[in-house]
């Protein structure tokens, strides 16, 4: 599987590519290395996000999981950036529980790409994060979009 890393601010993430769409997005770097066209694009498309240039991304997208979690997934996807929807306004979009959506949230094999960071706790907290070094991660991308936005950054509470 094609897999390329690149450099960001939250240190080296890896992407993986499988039958022509992007299937994940690791925290660190990859042991095989292999550009693709595909693969450079997204590299370019997380350069910009990360350099605030850009706040959402034209890349196909396949990640592998169960078909409740492709549906949070795609809840995910929907969230405009600079904006979090809450664990339990997921749940209501897809039929469910907050409890499982956190968990889909958190088996994301493809972070920031599908932005999981976006989700938050029912009364606004920050919430838990999966990748690089958690919680303060998911502050880090959301303060991120709120400057390339130029507005005040979502979810002020605290960490839990």
């Amino acid at each position: 599987m094609p897999q390329l890393s690149l450099h960001t601010p939250l240190g080296e993430i890896t992407i993986s590519e499988e039958d022509g769409a992007i299937v994940s997005l690791d925290w660190g770097r990859g042991s095989d290395q292999e550009s693709t066209p595909l693969l450079r694009e997204a590299r370019d498309q997380l350069h910009d996000y990360f350099d605030g240039k850009r706040v959402s991304f034209q890349l196909p997208l396949a990640p592998h999981g169960t078909p409740y979690q492709r549906r949070v997934w795609a809840a995910l996807v929907a969230i405009p950036a600079g904006e979090t929807r809450s664990y339990l306004d997921i749940a209501r979009e897809v039929a469910s529980v907050p409890r499982a959506v956190g968990q889909a949230n958190g088996a994301n094999p493809i972070p920031i790409l599908i932005p999981c960071h976006r989700v938050v706790g029912a009364n606004g907290a920050l919430g838990g994060y999966s990748g690089g070094d958690g919680p303060s991660t998911k502050r880090y991308l959301l303060d991120l979009e709120a400057r390339a936005l130029n507005q005040p950054s979502p979810a002020q509470g605290t960490l839990l």
